[in-house]
């Protein structure tokens, strides 16, 4: 994909090669409090592929949790 290099590209640029990334995965949304706050928690544990254990009740919309889980668990199957 184009778009995996010219964001490699970027990042080589403004950080340098080490922190190229090795897979991308475009989410329809990120886990956001009602007062929009990313839960960074939830996307490291689906990261390190472990359970989510924290409370989902109180994110804005519960069901992209789902949903980033289905996306990431696609880019690594391929």
């Amino acid at each position: 994909m184009e778009i995996i290099k010219e964001i490699n590209e970027i990042v080589k640029e403004e950080i340098g090669a080490i922190a190229k990334v090795d897979t991308v995965a475009f989410v329809p949304g990120l886990p956001k409090t009602r007062s929009g706050k990313i839960m960074r928690r939830i996307l490291r544990a689906i990261a390190k592929g472990e359970a989510i254990t924290q409370d989902t009740s109180t994110l804005e919309d519960p069901k992209v949790v789902e949903a980033i889980i289905e996306v990431v668990n696609s880019c690594i199957l391929k």
